[in-house]
């Protein structure tokens, strides 16, 4: 851990739900890219020793440009992204030597602290049974199963249910295991978490922030105006 940890940032997505013309990493918002905002609050990071984003390879000269402007010191290189965001994860990890820790973050969760990343790095550190940590919020509605045509089957007990954030914080031998595994018989995941659990891993769930948004439709773009404007987040 004294050497920090390598932070991978899958942005390579079109974000079709996101509402914008251009690729939702690179909307404005106040004042520069979206996917600045997030990286900026990974540079200053002190756990943080460097940073790979992941990007479409006809975006890597301009995401070098615009990381060199906003003294992005930590990138010393971008992974090609994949068709799909599990692909785009495992680019990068392809370009890590490493036997520490990897974090894995959205692009466009902005609104992380160094405070969540500091607790997220704690569990692996002190505990050789935890192979990955991640954030997780409490359901507040009632959960319910239902059948395709949405007649109710079961009301689900909410206590042992969370909403998952990134970012998510692995040994790195195990979350290279996983990807490979995962490939080996052709299963693709939204989560990370879920290919090291897939695999026998042992994930622990800490709280998360209420404001650790994922900007993904319009009305995200709205809460996260608010969030900046109203709410001190504090690193």
């Amino acid at each position: 851990m004294a050497k920090g940890i390598i932070a991978i940032v899958p942005a390579a997505g079109i974000g079709k739900r996101f509402g914008y013309p251009l690729k939702k990493t690179f909307y404005d918002f106040h004042g520069k890219p979206l996917l600045i905002h997030t990286l900026k609050r990974l540079n200053e990071a002190d756990a943080v020793r460097e940073i790979i984003p992941v990007l479409a390879e006809e975006d890597t000269e301009r995401g070098f440009e615009l990381f060199r402007s906003h003294g992005l010191g930590k990138i010393k290189r971008i992974a090609p992204g994949g068709k799909e965001r599990q692909d785009s994860v495992y680019s990068a990890l392809r370009m890590v030597r490493d036997e520490g820790l990897i974090m894995i973050h959205d692009g466009v969760r902005p609104f992380f602290s160094n405070e969540l990343i500091k607790k997220l790095i704690i569990e692996p550190t002190i505990d050789s049974d935890i192979d990955g940590v991640v954030p997780g919020m409490p359901m507040k509605e009632t959960l319910k199963e239902v059948t395709e045509d949405g007649v109710v089957v079961s009301t689900i007990n909410r206590e042992r249910f969370r909403s998952i954030q990134t970012p998510q914080v692995f040994r790195f031998d195990i979350i290279i295991k996983a990807y490979e595994e995962a490939y080996k018989k052709g299963i693709y995941a939204t989560d990370d978490s879920a290919l090291v659990e897939r695999i026998g891993g042992k994930v622990k769930v800490i709280p998360g922030d209420p404001f650790n948004i994922k900007i993904t439709t319009p009305e995200d773009k709205e809460i996260a105006e608010y969030i900046l404007s109203k709410v001190a987040i504090q690193n």
